[in-house]
């Protein structure tokens, strides 16, 4: 981090502090210290900071505005259900609870940049505001993001407003016209650098090779599906005593590698479906370890991996699902509101004996599942790019099968594979009866 050591003005050992606790993201904890500057200069009026969950970026802001010892408050946006309560918890943190008691009982912003500027003339310095999961400023009153944006234009205040969020600018910006803030950019953590991170918390008791080779398993199981690092840390630290009991019991060496993967690697792969997904307790999943069955499997397991789909995968899911049991002359009856009428003679065929969910799910075009998606959806949708990402990540999870051959690139064929208890499991989620949908259950 010599970027950041070189930084005129500030102590040293602060810096170095600061190093230590930003592991990986000595480019922008770099940037962020060169947009800071030294106190008594005027800082950038708004810094927008994205990036996946857990990519580092709160932390980073955290830690530099606390080592430098900055005058900041951190407001979560998901507490923050009123305007009123945002405006009195910064007015509390930088000038007391005496001067956030003259707000009104329900202030305007006006209030509150009259109240803000008064008490600043008084007290001058450089301040932050950190305002996490930003993207929720975009439901509340329009004339917020904009006036946050350009705060320190408002209250004549050396004032920077840091807004940290999941989803670019692009789709942030507020439709009026506003003050365009800094953009800073947090990527993904790389493997090598998770292996990096993780391996820094090793038990004391163990050699930093031993948990390294561990953390290198860890991260070979998961890294395909998780790159969360808090999840990824959670995992690491649960499964790690289920590692270590050959080591205990004398069994092997630290050298033998193979053996140490042979034995911890089911679990890893039984804590996949389980403890990432946060389905039973840390207690709870070191007492099934405990429990063995004669097979060698892990008791009390299941696979509701839904919980961490997001929203629409869910329903491009519940898609498939339908293309997959469903014939496809009955998507009309199901999916078109004004279809007319149909006799149920014609509808059902009296020589159909066989359930579909017995003979298997069958393939269907990807027209045909974004058609019903579109459909059962409870809002309108355009067909981003973000749309056909979560279809390839559904395939990459093996919860749709791609069918055909590579070079059928106009009409690309899928199937479903999941189960019936799956599927419910994540209808209930979005409260979707698919019971109601499907040909079999008529």
């Amino acid at each position: 981090m010599t970027a950041v050591l070189e930084h005129p003005g500030y102590e040293e050992q602060k810096l170095q502090r600061a190093a230590d606790l930003l592991p990986c993201r000595e480019a922008q904890a770099a940037m962020l210290l060169a947009l800071m500057g030294e106190p008594s200069q005027y800082s950038y009026p708004s810094i927008f900071i994205y990036g996946h969950r857990a990519s580092g970026k709160s932390h980073v802001v955290g830690v530099l505005l606390k080592e430098l010892e900055l005058p900041h408050v951190t407001v979560s946006c998901v507490e923050c259900v009123s305007v009123a309560v945002l405006f009195e918890q910064v007015l509390s943190s930088f000038f007391g609870s005496d001067t956030a008691s003259l707000l009104p009982r329900a202030p305007s912003l006006s209030d509150f940049v009259r109240i803000y500027r008064q008490s600043a003339h008084s007290s001058p310095g450089t301040r932050y505001i950190v305002m996490e999961k930003a993207e929720l400023l975009r439901d509340a009153d329009a004339n917020l993001l904009p006036a946050l944006l350009r705060l320190q234009e408002l209250v004549e205040d050396n004032v920077t407003v840091v807004l940290l969020s999941e989803i670019v600018w692009d789709k942030f910006r507020p439709t009026t016209s506003c003050f365009e803030p800094l953009v800073l950019h947090f990527p993904d953590y790389s493997k090598g650098e998770l292996l990096q991170i993780l391996s820094r918390d090793r038990h004391p008791s163990h050699s930093a090779e031993l948990y390294s080779s561990y953390i290198n398993i860890v991260l070979g199981v998961f890294y395909s599906v998780c790159r969360d690092l808090r999840e990824l840390r959670h995992l690491a630290a649960l499964n790690f005593s289920k590692f270590c009991e050959p080591l205990t019991e004398g069994k092997v060496k630290e050298t033998d590698t193979h053996k140490l993967w042979r034995n911890i690697e089911p679990h890893l792969k039984k804590a996949m479906q389980t403890v990432y997904l946060r389905e039973v307790s840390s207690l709870q999943w070191e007492e099934m370890q405990q429990e063995e069955t004669e097979a060698g499997a892990l008791k009390g397991l299941s696979a509701h991996t839904h919980v961490e789909l997001p929203y629409y995968s869910k329903f491009l899911l519940i898609a498939a699902y339908l293309a997959s049991y469903n014939p496809a002359r009955t998507d009309k009856r199901f999916f078109v509101k004004h279809h007319g009428k149909v006799r149920k003679t014609k509808f059902l065929k009296k020589n159909e004996k066989t359930s579909n969910h017995l003979l298997g799910p069958k393939p269907f075009p990807l027209d045909r599942m974004l058609a019903i998606f579109y459909s059962v959806v409870d809002s309108r949708v355009a067909p981003t790019a973000s749309i056909f990402s979560q279809i390839s990540s559904l395939v990459t999870l093996q919860l749709l099968a791609q069918v055909g051959h590579d070079d059928q690139l106009d009409a690309p064929k899928y199937k479903c594979a999941v189960s019936m208890e799956f599927i419910r499991a994540i209808s209930r989620t979005v409260n979707f009866d698919i019971i109601k949908y499907l040909y079999d259950f008529l």
